[in-house]
């Protein structure tokens, strides 16, 4: 079994989209609902207020960050902000930005959900470096994890309502042929990360875990998590070896499961590819 560390306490309501970049210093993840990201530093975690929701970030190519905000993007054109919020991409206060990602040419996918959770209201988007938007899915669940294969020709993606991952081939950056890559049967799939010899690994919420899966889709590795609302993992540490995985608290009584709202660390005896920059 991989040992498992505690690396941050649980400081964190509901800690979700964890990200290595040297741009900021190392890892940063969000307190999705407080509106805050937190950064992880030598002294201690930092907390930078966003906005009312703070759904999943991204460094820029250019310099600064991208978050996506309840119902807009917001830019940063330095490491800890201050951040600008661009126009609202909806009007609907029942559905906010949830998780994303970048493509290997720098474009942001950027997913939703409504807030009750209710089926077919959620959409992923597609965001160009110049800000252009489209619609890659409508009637989506909760959009969740979405990552590259080191390659770049397969995209990974989960609508935690199905209970699956499933993948798109990536034809000159657009997403096409969805089909199910494999089906989850412990807890409910979340934020995933791909390593760099082409294994999709899965936070477990409900479920304790973050699942490895190798590129046929068989199961491959579990890592046990002592929380059980486990929301996402990435690679990082300087040799991109250390997996991260975020835990939340949302929902649970105080008292219960003392340890979720933490960030921990294994070392997953594999590396992690280094993350795409948004190109706007």
């Amino acid at each position: 079994m991989l040992a498992v560390e505690n690396v941050t306490g649980p400081i964190a309501y509901h800690a979700e989209g964890p990200v290595w970049s040297p741009s900021w210093g190392g890892l940063r993840w969000v307190d999705m609902t407080r509106g805050d990201l937190l950064t992880l530093r030598d002294h201690g975690v930092y907390r930078l207020h966003v906005g009312e929701v703070a759904a999943f970030h991204r460094p820029r190519a250019g310099g600064g960050f991208v978050v996506a905000l309840e119902r807009g993007l917001g830019l940063a054109d330095s490491p800890d902000g201050p951040v600008r919020a661009l126009p609202e991409v909806w009007s609907d206060p029942g559905v906010r930005f949830n998780d994303g990602g970048c493509s290997p040419a720098g474009t942001l996918y950027a997913g939703t959900m409504a807030y009750d959770a209710a089926p077919g209201r959620g959409q992923l988007f597609r965001i160009g470096a110049d800000g252009e938007r489209s619609t890659v899915l409508d009637a989506v669940g909760i959009s969740n994890g979405i990552a590259w294969s080191p390659d770049g020709t397969l995209a990974y993606y989960v609508d935690s309502l199905t209970g699956r991952i499933d993948v798109f081939d990536d034809e000159d950056d657009q997403l096409v042929e969805r089909r199910p890559f494999t089906t989850v049967e412990r807890g409910g799939p979340d934020g995933l990360t791909v390593d760099a010899e082409g294994g999709v690994w899965v936070a477990l919420w409900g479920g304790s875990a973050v699942h490895r899966y190798d590129a046929s889709g068989t199961l491959s590795a579990v890592v046990e998590i002592p929380a059980a609302q486990v929301s996402a993992c990435t690679f990082g540490g300087d040799d991109l070896g250390t997996l991260f995985v975020t835990t939340s608290r949302e929902n649970l009584p105080d008292g219960e499961d003392p340890q979720a709202g933490s960030v921990f660390a294994v070392e997953a005896g594999v590396r992690g590819l280094p993350v795409v920059p948004y190109a706007g």
